[in-house]
């Protein structure tokens, strides 16, 4: 037995190294003084830490899929992808917050040790091969991220956002939890393969015990990627949450949401009956309205920050599609949605910290004339708003052409019609923040401190992704065709 469990560490090495990191993270801040506001050792371990994880799971890529722990956790290439997009986040918001004044400097190792516990989570949701994986996956993600959202204590919103995000994820847990009592009481089993092959013989009466049970499992899914009607408390913790930490909660738990969505939708409904009828449906009515509303909503935003929330939610909404597909098609266009959305998203809120940091908010109006005073940046911004919009040829273009392309093969032509439409509204407030940074006057002369050389390079970094994907994409589409789930 203890043989077998050493074995079965050997495939979670990744997972491991992110832990490891946290454990020398809280040892490093002890050895701080409570007077000491730079810590710059935590920092530079965390990074290292992340990058280490960042090449093992790059290296293990190409491995044979396997479980393991008695077939709790799976390791095959979708969750390998899912969890370097995860980690490149993560990076990305650590990195984010040693620059960013919206969180307070005794905070700042704090946000680090509980981001690095939030990935935890994600990755283990990833993975994730029965319900008992999974709940612990969304728990260990979802506790860790009230406490992000209220790192602010002395702001009424950030104390706000972390009780709006604690209460809706008390409710959301509860009611999910309930749905997977009933989903075990009917399949006999928590085993994602056992309980697919039960789905197939169930009897009239079982299926109509099972149906509501998954819709109320649902709840907990749908709250985690932010999607209509469970979207309610993302605007409000998104905006009152620091900086990073929306950058953060942009990233990793909604692709991890996404995650274990294309999973439970590809493991139990691909075979034809009234339960792929009953789910695929919800799942399109969800997608629709998620996406729609998430776009509508965004369009009278003031924030920046704010509007990115609702935009978030509208792109929940276009990766959603990705598992009506049930396929490879479906699988791989969400994979790279996922990479170029993580690029976009981070190089999108680096630019609004750094002007956050200027002006105290991060109203439209503080990027007018934005052009004339850093126009690498304001470049940069346009093209991160022109890719986000879906407009030729950056990597939003090309990510949501492939999705379309595979819900157009499946016959979902209203589904695409709706799809298309809210890109189009998209349009409006993305183009927005382009027509204040080029064709307004500027506010002031006065500097941008956190447009450093460093940040402007690393800025600069983020935005040549969205460019290549959406130029020679076609090897990253080989990269995540390759990505296949693995059932077992």
């Amino acid at each position: 037995m203890q043989l077998n469990y050493l074995a079965n560490l050997s495939h979670y090495v990744p997972e491991l190294i992110v832990c490891l990191t946290m454990v020398m993270t809280m040892i490093v801040e002890a050895t701080y003084e409570n007077g000491e506001k730079s810590k710059p050792l935590m920092y530079w371990c965390s990074i290292v830490g992340l990058f280490c994880a960042f090449v093992v799971l790059c290296l293990s890529l190409n491995q044979p899929p396997t479980t393991a722990f008695f077939n709790a956790v799976v390791i095959d290439p979708f969750s390998t992808l899912m969890k370097i997009i995860m980690v490149l986040g993560t990076l990305g918001a650590i990195w984010l917050s040693h620059s960013s004044n919206d969180i307070y400097n005794p905070v700042k190792p704090e946000f680090i040790m509980l981001g690095l516990g939030v990935l935890v989570g994600g990755m283990l949701l990833a993975s994730a091969n029965n319900m008992l994986t999974l709940y612990l996956g969304i728990e260990t993600l979802s506790i860790l991220s009230y406490a992000l959202a209220s790192l602010r204590k002395n702001d009424e919103r950030s104390s706000e956002a972390g009780l709006k995000y604690s209460l809706y994820g008390g409710i959301s847990a509860g009611l999910m939890l309930f749905g997977m009592s009933h989903m075990f009481g009917v399949l006999g089993t928590i085993q994602f393969n056992g309980m697919a092959q039960n789905i197939a013989n169930l009897t009239q009466n079982e299926i109509l015990i099972l149906i509501p049970s998954f819709l109320l499992f649902f709840v907990g899914i749908g709250y985690k990627i932010a999607c209509v009607p469970f979207h309610m408390w993302s605007p409000d913790v998104y905006e009152g949450s620091p900086l990073p930490v929306t950058a953060f909660f942009s990233i990793v738990p909604k692709m991890a949401g996404i995650a274990v969505l294309l999973r439970i939708t590809i493991s139990f409904f691909s075979n034809d009956g009234v339960m792929q009828y009953s789910w695929l449906g919800l799942l399109q009515v969800i997608a629709a309205l998620t996406m729609t509303v998430g776009n509508i909503s965004a369009i009278n935003q003031r924030s920046i920050k704010r509007m990115l929330a609702f935009s978030s939610i509208g792109h929940a909404g276009f990766m959603m599609l990705g598992a009506i597909v049930l396929g490879v098609d479906g699988v791989r266009s969400v994979l790279f949605y996922g990479i170029g959305y993580m690029f976009m998203t981070l190089a999108a809120f680096a630019i609004t910290s750094f002007i956050q940091n200027k002006y105290g908010n991060d109203h439209f109006e503080r990027f007018s004339g934005l052009i004339y005073r850093k126009p690498m940046m304001a470049i940069a911004m346009t093209i991160i708003m022109f890719s986000l919009a879906g407009i030729p040829p950056f990597s939003g273009f090309v990510a949501k052409f492939h999705i379309l392309s595979a819900i157009i093969k499946q016959g979902y032509m209203t589904l695409a019609i709706i799809a298309a439409i809210n890109s189009v509204i998209s349009l409006y407030y993305y183009l927005k923040v382009v027509r204040l940074m080029v064709f307004k006057e500027k506010e002031d002369d006065g500097e941008i401190i956190g447009f450093s050389f460093v940040n402007q390079s690393v800025i600069v970094m983020l935005v040549i992704p969205v460019v290549v994907l959406g130029l020679f994409w076609a090897k990253i589409m080989a990269v995540a065709d390759g990505a296949k789930l693995f059932i077992q």
